[in-house]
């Protein structure tokens, strides 16, 4: 089969298309012919050296697709959704995404929802996997104290983690607040639900915070900087509040004052979800097919792609992904390199 290899760690350029033998489904697995492979932030560091595949994955890049599956193991005991051959998937991987054919536990399979393309699908499992562990199962974002629904912010808002999490969040009724790096995406993540986007290069976003919130804060914080943004998050926080940390951009390093967290009840937490086991994971994507699917095909989540790229292109699409220019999701189309077709990119920011 066709692939896109990391021929040495370095900039966007070390992606080579390659060749490599077919993947073969063991227990508990699904071979699926991928359509189409989303491109992450993890996808960028892993090229770069900086974060190795868990034991036992691929070492091709790639933690989501979306396609058809063409073989596996269809036991009814790891098979929560009756998945069978044949079948339109999109699935979350430990990697091996950027190829024509990837193994997946058939657990971290989802079924397409019922109107996307595999192009829109294949922009899915990555983020929503992230933001739900994250925001609704470690954050626990729900009922307040009072019973009053809770608010969020979301650092990064016109990321592909940003607008998943803004739709979500807003969706399930609650307030969503977020940044973004001008006052263009700052609009997008409006559009997409979030109440209020700040634009940080030019407001402070725990002023902004503060005043949207009668000086209360908010609830959580989805925070993919760090660094020296934990120290103001810690103000822009309601008493009780939480932070989740799931990326660094802004360093790995951070002076708090831990008072504050004892007197007014903060958590500090974080994670990183791929090298959890399959059970987990599993988890999560019956909650996802339970809460959020039903949104995506009502209409109200959609998925936002910025580009796709056709597979061969993998090195540009990596090269956006650095200049972080984009709003929304970048996705890898496998057709041309597979069958001839023509690849297009009929998709908009919002």
């Amino acid at each position: 089969m066709k692939a896109i290899e990391i021929t040495e760690f370095g900039a966007p350029e070390v992606l080579k298309p390659g060749e490599r033998p077919m993947p073969e489904a063991g227990k508990c697995e699904v071979l699926i012919k991928v359509a189409a492979s989303g491109v992450n932030r993890p996808d960028v560091f892993q090229r770069k050296g900086a974060y190795a595949p868990p034991p036992g994955a691929s070492d091709l890049p790639g933690l989501e697709v979306a396609g058809e599956i063409v073989d596996g193991d269809f036991d009814a005991r790891h098979n929560p959704f009756g998945l069978k051959k044949g079948d339109r998937v999109c699935a979350l991987l430990a990697g091996g995404g950027y190829a024509e054919y990837a193994v997946a536990p058939i657990e971290q399979c989802l079924p397409v929802p019922a109107g996307l393309s595999d192009i829109e699908a294949a922009s899915l499992p990555e983020t929503f996997f992230t933001v739900w562990s994250n925001v609704f199962e470690r954050a626990h974002l729900g009922a307040g104290e009072n019973g009053e629904e809770e608010t969020l912010l979301v650092q990064g808002g016109s990321s592909g983690i940003g607008v998943t999490a803004i739709q979500i969040a807003r969706a399930l009724g609650f307030r969503v607040f977020a940044t973004a790096g001008s006052d263009e995406k700052c609009r997008a993540c409006e559009s997409l639900g979030a109440e209020r986007a700040i634009n940080y290069k030019t407001e402070d976003f725990v002023e902004v915070v503060k005043s949207l919130t009668n000086d209360r804060g908010v609830d959580v914080i989805l925070d993919m900087v760090a660094g020296d943004y934990l120290p103001r998050e810690l103000k822009a926080l309601a008493d009780g509040g939480r932070i989740c940390v799931i990326a660094l951009l802004g360093g790995a390093k951070a002076e708090i004052n831990l008072n504050d967290i004892l007197r007014r009840r903060l958590v500090i937490t974080g994670s990183t979800l791929r090298p959890r086991p399959i059970a987990f994971k599993a988890k999560i994507a019956a909650k996802l097919k339970e809460r959020v699917w039903p949104e995506i095909e009502a209409g109200r989540i959609k998925p936002v792609i910025h580009q796709v790229f056709p597979a061969r292109e993998a090195a540009a699409a990596h090269a956006l992904m650095e200049s972080s220019t984009h709003v929304g999701k970048i996705v890898l189309d496998w057709r041309e390199m597979r069958d001839g077709a023509r690849c297009k990119t009929p998709f908009s920011a919002v």
